[in-house]
């Protein structure tokens, strides 16, 4: 080959290899989402949506892609897709009060999202905490007292003939009335006529009358409004059981057949 024929061919050589170089660099025809046939763009994670790209390598057009990092080179502008956002939340809010007022209970604190996750963003984290407390309020120890109770037909406002001229008479206090719903009742309740009547679910009248006010102006045991307290009978060996704090009346009387805390 002449000196004129080799330098065509390292002409030729030169021209193909700025060719080769540009071609990838710049690949004449784009592959990738905007190839597809059929729907170009994916929500979620969909391994069905994918296409080949300009290095005939598979990509993927559905929104997982941006967390894999397989995303083909015209997702963002065939599907229009901003940059992920991150979700954001708050810092977390004070401790709520504990369920249970007296005992094992509950408490919860929450948080707030400032920005919601966009464009295939990472989700938000827990934005709602429980963990365990024990309540001991103040009313807690007058949980603990049980109520002692007989039948209304045992009266202790009666006068004593004992009592002697020169003893001073006890302060007569206005006497109230209790409304406690049963929660509990021993079987032992049942061998009793006046007890058998401590039935569950059975609202009760019990009346705290002056004589068995102990150093304060209420009886010992006469419950506490929606917390379950507990309850025995004296007469009735064995007759103990629960009961709840609906309501209460001042200056009253229970009806017949009800039950007086002593």
């Amino acid at each position: 080959m002449g000196t004129h024929g080799w330098s065509s061919a390292r002409f030729g050589f030169v021209i193909c290899g700025y060719l080769a170089f540009f071609c990838e660099l710049f690949p004449g025809t784009e592959a990738g989402c905007r190839e597809r046939v059929s729907l170009k763009c994916c929500s979620g994670r969909n391994n069905e949506c994918y296409e080949y790209s300009w290095r005939k390598t598979v990509c993927y057009c559905d929104t997982y892609c941006q967390k894999t990092g397989d995303c083909c080179e015209d997702y963002r502008r065939v599907c229009q897709i901003s940059v992920a956002i991150d979700c954001v939340v708050g810092s977390w809010g004070p401790w709520s009060s504990c369920t249970s007022k007296c005992g094992v209970g509950s408490t919860e604190r929450s948080r707030q999202v400032s920005v919601p996750p966009r464009n295939g963003g990472a989700p938000c984290p827990d934005l709602r905490q429980r963990r365990g407390c024990y309540g001991n309020a103040a009313v807690c120890s007058a949980a603990k007292e049980v109520a002692k109770i007989l039948p209304d037909s045992f009266k202790r406002n009666f006068k004593d003939p004992w009592r002697r001229p020169h003893m001073m008479i006890k302060e007569e206090k206005a006497s109230y009335c209790v409304y406690l719903r049963v929660k509990q009742a021993a079987s032992a309740c049942k061998l009793k006529q006046w007890s058998a009547q401590l039935v569950r679910e059975r609202r009760i009248c019990a009346e705290c009358q002056s004589d068995a006010m102990s150093k304060s102006d209420r009886c010992e045991g006469d419950g506490l409004q929606n917390i379950r307290t507990f309850w025995t009978a004296a007469s009735a060996p064995g007759c103990q059981g629960s009961w709840v704090r609906e309501s209460s009346s001042s200056h009253c009387r229970c009806p017949p057949y009800s039950v007086l805390f002593i």
